[in-house]
């Protein structure tokens, strides 16, 4: 069996010509210690490179959900303006349409009075030649309430919006 003093026992101290020092001793024991230490220090670095992904993780998962919440926000933003411009154009439709049929309407009405001018007095008299009279065709103030229809407004145009 060894010894405290890491010697073998036997009667001369050396078996199989090994013989162990205290010094030897000491230098595997400060290896040893040097060895866990390095251990301690190089377990300590790993803890703080995986602490360190960790906390850039996080930080890069809050900036994810900051542009997340940015991009929903633009989104409902657009999506809310896309509506109202829609309803705006729906009403420009609409008035586009108005407009034409009394466009067209007063085209007819400018037709109608080029024939009516073209007329002798008692053509025009008898109604055989347009649709108006002479009464309408001698005074052109009498035409403004022929075919009146009111242009809608939207409350944009009301309110200034």
């Amino acid at each position: 069996m060894a010894s405290l003093s890491g010697t073998s026992s036997g009667s001369d101290g050396s078996r199989g010509g090994a013989t162990y020092s205290p010094l030897e001793d000491g230098l595997i024991d400060q290896r040893k210690r040097k060895r866990m230490e390095s251990n301690r220090q190089s377990a300590r670095r790993s803890r703080m490179r995986k602490q360190k992904y960790i906390d850039d993780l996080n930080a890069e998962s809050s900036r994810i959900k900051n542009d997340t919440n940015k991009i929903r926000t633009t989104i409902t933003v657009t999506t809310q303006r896309f509506v109202e411009i829609e309803a705006e154009n729906c009403v420009l439709r609409a008035q586009v349409s108005e407009l034409q049929q009394r466009l067209d309407s007063l085209n007819g009405i400018l037709d109608s009075m080029n024939i009516n001018a073209n007329c002798t007095p008692p053509q025009c008299v008898s109604g055989t030649s347009g649709l108006f009279e002479l009464e309408y065709m001698e005074n052109p103030w009498n035409m403004m309430f022929v075919n009146q229809q009111p242009i809608m407004a939207s409350a944009a145009d009301m309110f200034g919006y």
